[in-house]
């Protein structure tokens, strides 16, 4: 994708991302409990099955949150844990766990000169962007833009993600962007860039 098409899918997400309502990170903190089983108390789980979302930004977290409940993105176990929950609560459960620091593992040695080759400069002969035009050099994201801050996250993750948007089970991305990056990579390239993932920092 030319550095023009990118820059023009930055901005027109920018223009749809969502308003949350401002969130309290004392009452998301008091209202967490029953996130800590998966994700652990300070958004850091222990499970790589369960995304870590310490540190995430607080309107990406509210906005998964509500789109769990509307049925934009589908996964059992969450559509019962956000049943009762108001917009008030998606957004001060975001303002809390954005506020907590997320770990960072280790990137697997075998895969990394190609993961990071995919991260950094994407692959330019299926023309999949660079992760790093949205996700940043470190993987802090884009907030205002709505572009997940992604790095230490677990790589078991970060591929059962990409497998998902690349087959459509998942499809909550603004303007289909990640649909169309997954669909340019194959279940090793996808392997190798989630491992850089859970190193990057």
């Amino acid at each position: 994708m030319a550095k023009g098409k990118i820059l023009a899918v930055v901005a027109a997400l920018a223009l749809v991302s969502p308003a949350m309502a401002g969130g309290d990170a004392e009452a998301g903190k008091s209202k967490s409990a029953s996130c800590a089983a998966c994700h652990g108390t300070d958004g850091n789980s222990a499970a790589a099955t369960f995304p870590k979302i310490a540190g995430q930004h607080a309107d990406y977290i509210a906005k998964q949150l509500a789109d769990y409940k509307s049925g934009a993105r589908q996964n059992a176990l969450m559509v019962g844990q956000v049943a009762a929950l108001s917009e008030q609560d998606m957004a001060d459960l975001g303002a809390y766990f954005a506020t907590e620091k997320g770990t960072i593992g280790k990137a697997n040695d075998e895969t990394l000169a190609a993961g990071e080759a995919i991260y950094r400069g994407g692959i330019p002969e299926t023309g999949a962007a660079a992760c790093m035009a949205c996700h940043g050099i470190n993987g802090a994201g884009m907030p205002g833009a709505g572009f997940p801050q992604l790095r230490g996250q677990f790589a078991d993750y970060t591929k059962a993600q990409l497998m998902a948007f690349r087959d459509g089970s998942r499809n909550n991305d603004g303007a289909s962007v990640m649909r169309s990056m997954a669909k340019r990579m194959t279940d090793d390239e996808i392997t190798a860039v989630a491992e850089y993932i859970e190193g990057l920092n």
